[in-house]
């Protein structure tokens, strides 16, 4: 019967995901209603301790493929603003909501701020659907900067979940070693556990689509691990995540299908858990508490901390909007509600279902005009969209891309596209000039500065035994010599030259090899100075 059910609510899902797309409201909305309509089937569900291994596990895949899938490079430039809103914005969001509800209902202190921290995190599930479905790339890595943010901030909220439960339930608790452990073990063994996991893969060799498993279990360890011993397995495997994202490795593209789909899986059942365990009348009778709750969270909480934390950054006025405007609540806030009813913490008021209505009115009222308030405040910015489908194309296809900057003596300057005979299978996607971006036409005219974008089909190498790496320093044997004063083997070549400024030289016999360059040389036999 089991089996029956699970299949159905699959089915109902993806029928569900189309009719949200057509309607153009949040997926993850229907979801949660589809778990609410099967209480009027009879279906009485209130296992609290499955949901919440359920839960857990659903999200710490969320959060791990929201690591994985963060590009570094385009995240590098929003980091400091994304991870400051990450931790101390939650904090400050959880605090000025908890406060909130503590003086206007009747609840406790620290039940107001437990509150709080349920639902103190912007959801990545929440926000990634609703930039993604209906394709809102941001100006200035607005996208880029809500992305690192909710994929990194329920580490925070999680953390001070765990501190008011403790304190709600009366223990004894040091809170500067609690917060300590949290975020030093989870950053700690993130790192670590991401550098063991790719040598391991790399000596295993597995099979084609093996990896996947690998992976799995690894940042399932990565996870527990860090729990087990005090740490935030959350924000482990957060940073697990975008460390093994941020490689190459055999079956990449295998791994990257897979959790695609996996973590839909996750957001469908986490959502539809949240519906089933909910009671109808308790959804109606918390409402009202909920939208003044998740009101005043998005029109004075979070904007206040938003702006406060912004303010010397200097950023536009509509990007703040944007950025404020932006917390959608979601998965996160499910589990963490759903772990704490688990945990039997004594509180008087049913957190659950409050958590549940802030989390359908967040779905509905900020999920549906995100998307208008950004096209309204015109922070819509279509040339980003073309860069962010470029890198997850790569991963996806067996598509790669190049970039090489025109230089003034090349005959390439003033050229125009359609006089340009590339000698291999090569195209050029695009251009970029200054701050522009070009679409690469036979009567577009090349200027020198100009970076042009090649696309081709990339190549993997299965072996990866073929390079040889190595830096040089200030007694090497090729300090200061240029590539053709450098006698090397027939069978060698430097292929790269990587420089500490993160400049990278395709090398020439003028070359010169500086003392802390990285070089790479394929099929490095025999070298000579």
């Amino acid at each position: 019967m089991y089996i029956l059910i699970i299949s159905l609510v699959l089915i109902l899902a993806l029928i569900a995901m189309r009719v949200a797309n057509n309607l153009k409201i949040p997926q993850l909305l229907l979801f949660m209603l589809l778990g609410v309509s099967f209480n009027f089937f009879g279906v009485d569900f209130t296992n609290y301790a499955f949901s919440n291994q359920v839960a857990s596990l659903a999200l710490m895949f969320i959060i791990f493929y929201g690591g994985f899938g963060t590009k570094w490079k385009m995240s590098k430039p929003v980091a400091k603003e994304a991870i400051i809103l990450s931790f101390f914005g939650t904090i400050f969001t959880a605090l000025i909501t908890g406060f909130f509800v503590y003086l206007v209902f009747n609840f406790s202190l620290l039940e107001a701020l437990l509150l709080g921290s349920i639902i103190g995190s912007t959801d990545y599930a929440s926000v990634s659907d609703v930039l993604s479905s209906r394709n809102l790339k941001l100006k200035y890595n607005t996208d880029s900067l809500l992305e690192l943010e909710s994929g990194s901030n329920d580490p925070t909220a999680y953390t001070m979940v765990i501190l008011f439960v403790t304190l709600l339930q009366g223990e004894n608790i040091n809170v500067p070693s609690l917060i300590l452990l949290q975020i030093g073990l989870g950053l700690a063994l993130g790192f670590v556990l991401g550098w063991i996991f790719i040598r391991l893969l790399d000596y295993l060799k597995t099979k084609e689509g093996m990896e996947v498993i690998l992976l799995a279990a690894a940042a399932l360890f990565t996870y527990e691990f860090t729990n087990q011993i005090g740490g935030n397995g959350y924000l482990a495997v957060y940073i697990f995540g975008i460390y093994i994202g941020n490689k190459e490795f055999v079956g990449k593209r295998g791994v990257v299908f897979f959790f695609d789909s996996f973590t839909s899986l996750a957001q469908i059942g986490l959502f539809f858990l949240l519906g089933l365990l909910s009671n109808p009348s308790s959804i109606v009778e918390m409402m009202p508490i909920a939208f003044v709750i998740m009101m005043f969270m998005t029109l004075i909480a979070r904007p206040a901390a938003i702006y406060g934390l912004m303010f010397p950054f200097k950023m536009k006025k509509d990007q703040l909007a944007v950025i404020a405007f932006a917390g959608l609540r979601g998965a996160a806030a499910i589990a963490f509600a759903i772990s704490v009813v688990n945990s039997n913490t004594p509180n008087i008021n049913d957190l659950y279902h409050i958590v549940f209505d802030i989390c359908l009115l967040s779905s509905l009222i900020q999920g549906g005009l995100l998307p208008v308030l950004s096209k309204k405040t015109d922070m819509v910015d279509p040339e980003v969209s073309s860069l962010r489908n470029f890198n997850s194309l790569q991963d996806k296809s067996d598509v790669g891309f190049l970039a090489t900057k025109i230089k003034a003596d090349s005959h390439l300057a003033n050229a125009y596209i359609r006089d340009i005979n590339l000698a291999f299978d090569f195209i050029i996607a695009k251009i970029l000039r200054q701050d522009d971006t070009i679409v690469p036409h036979g009567d577009i005219q090349l200027q020198a500065g100009d970076i042009i974008v090649l696309a081709g089909r990339s190549y993997f190498d299965v072996v990866g035994t073929d390079l040889l790496e190595f830096r040089i320093n200030d007694y090497n044997k090729w300090v200061n010599k240029e590539i053709k004063d450098i006698k090397l083997d027939r069978d060698s070549l430097i292929v790269l030259v990587l420089r500490d400024d993160n400049e990278l030289v395709v090398p020439n016999g003028d070359t010169r090899i500086l003392e802390g360059d990285t070089v790479l040389v394929l099929e490095a036999k025999g070298i000579e100075a």
